[in-house]
């Protein structure tokens, strides 16, 4: 007699596949931890150095990352609750020197153990923390009692900070798609509508989650802030023009300038931190455009007397800067140094200061370049205001004046000084970000005209120079700066061969000046 196969009943089966599915749900959580604590090293390591790679949300919703909302809501709950994961794990001295390697995964598990709705996890990692889950929980009841409060609720409110409110901009990619077709593909979905200001630019309510949406990985528009595109706009580039973007990465801005030349001309991105080149390609090459030279380089290391430069007629500068303006929008006040006390703050702007002063004064040797916007997204005034003060005198002497872009934006530059109505800047409350933008012009017709020289960009650059060590010119030298020539002029002067031929050259300089 043969006996027929069993048969499963039904409710076996559907078992069955009730455990199918949490074990994917667990290699997807498995991985998703993964590329949080890769993340957050690079958050905590450029946070520590005070030379961040990018923010977190550009970091997660870059190429690499996959899993993007679960890497997102664990790297920011992890950050968010930092302190108290580093007090527990201290107070239990559970980490092994293997373990201590890899604190970006263990405070991403211990969150995920401790405060997360993680049912069970899986990997070598998270067992070991598992095995210690006991531990962790007491260390935390401890640390309620500890700090006052009444639960771990109310532990976790302490200090949180609530996330600032803003509109969605979305910046439309005019060398992909048009922007009536864009407006009309993210109609289906959201209440979308043009920015009065910036042309290219579609509003949409906060909170709109685009980062999945095909626009967006195709490249056919970026999520990037209205006052960041205001930077490209004021430069205003032609087709055709030589652009350099001196400080470039991660490229949205890089990305515009060649939307606005319509792909047509040159543009060379300039960016010296090597992580964020990467970051700086993978945004030109999702935008399309081919008109782009990248360079790894430091900007000021740049010579402007190199025939390369020779035609650069236009230079975005937006240096390293603060980020006070756009804290709360990248989640800055998540990170570690963010409460790190005022002396610390007062050092570091005192020494963004220098850079973005020395920065800004090098972008005006370039000897054809007619536009120079610089811009932060700051709010302090001695990295805006300040800067662009000191710069004057010499700017003057190069034939440069502040123009001023968007002449019906209602919020100028602080009145320090005359002719501070030519800047621009945002507010934190009304516009929901602090950026700063100021354009000088030169004023190339004049300056021909007082040399007797053609008003073409090739003719300003091919000047006769006054040494024949160098290329310096009698208007290039700041007449103004008879006392500090050296320091300004002698750093930018090839260096001669010879200590007697450099003294002489020096000699030269001197003897010019005085004229």
């Amino acid at each position: 007699m043969v006996r027929a196969p069993r048969r499963k009943p039904a409710s076996a089966a559907s078992t069955a596949a009730e455990i199918r599915q949490p074990r994917k749900a667990e290699r997807s959580a498995y991985f998703a931890r993964r590329e949080a604590a890769k993340v957050l090293r690079s958050l905590l390591q450029g946070d520590a150095n005070r030379r961040a790679v990018g923010s977190i949300k550009s970091l997660v919703y870059g190429p690499s990352v996959r899993n993007k909302k679960a890497t997102f809501a664990l790297v920011s709950q992890t950050l968010k609750h930092l302190p108290v994961i580093k007090d527990v794990l201290n107070s239990t001295n559970i980490l092994n020197s293997k373990w201590k390697r890899k604190e970006e995964l263990m405070y991403i598990i211990t969150y995920d153990i401790l405060l997360g709705q993680a049912a069970s996890l899986v990997g070598d990692a998270e067992k070991f923390l598992l095995a210690r889950k006991g531990a962790l929980q007491s260390a935390l009841a401890q640390l309620v009692v500890r700090m006052g409060a009444k639960n771990i609720n109310g532990l976790m409110a302490l200090g949180q900070n609530s996330d600032m409110k803003k509109p969605r901009f979305v910046r439309v990619n005019t060398l992909k798609i048009d922007t009536e077709t864009a407006l009309h593909e993210l109609g289906k979905e959201h209440t979308v509508h043009r920015d009065d200001v910036v042309p290219d630019l579609l509003v949409l309510p906060p909170a709109v989650d685009l980062h999945s949406h095909p626009l967006v990985v195709n490249g056919s528009v970026f999520l990037q802030g209205k006052a960041s595109c205001m930077a490209a706009v004021a430069l205003q580039p032609e087709a055709g023009w030589e652009v350099l973007d001196a400080c470039a990465a991660p490229g949205n801005k890089t990305v515009h300038l060649a939307a606005l030349m319509r792909g047509k001309g040159k543009i060379i991105a300039c960016e010296l931190n090597k992580e964020r080149i990467q970051r700086l390609k993978d945004t030109i090459k999702l935008a399309g455009t081919t008109n782009v030279e990248v360079l790894h380089e430091d900007f000021l290391n740049l010579d402007p007397k190199e025939p390369k430069y020779a035609k650069v007629r236009a230079i975005l500068l937006d240096p390293s800067c603060s980020g006070s303006g756009t804290a709360a929008v990248r989640l800055d006040h998540l990170l570690p140094s963010h409460d790190t006390g005022n002396a610390g703050d007062i050092d570091r702007l005192k020494k963004l200061h220098a850079f973005q002063k020395k920065a800004l004064a090098h972008a005006l040797y370039f000897p054809a370049v007619e536009r120079v916007v610089y811009s932060t997204c700051s709010i302090h005034q001695i990295e805006n205001e300040d800067v662009i003060n000191s710069i004057l005198p010499l700017a003057s002497s190069f034939h440069f004046q502040l123009a001023t872009p968007f002449p019906h934006w209602p919020r100028r530059g602080r009145p320090v000084f005359e002719g501070s109505s030519h800047l621009l800047r945002t507010d934190l409350v009304e516009d929901n970000e602090g950026f700063f933008i100021a354009l000088f012009v030169r004023k190339v017709t004049e300056m021909a005209v007082e040399h007797g020289r053609s008003t073409s960009s090739e003719a300003l650059s091919t000047k006769k120079s006054f040494c024949k060590n160098c290329s310096r010119t009698r208007f290039a030298v700041p007449r103004p700066f008879i006392t500090m020539t050296k320091m300004w002029l002698w750093p930018q002067h090839p260096a001669p061969k010879g200590a007697a031929q450099r003294k002489q050259c020096y000699r030269n300089l001197m003897k010019f000046v005085s004229q």
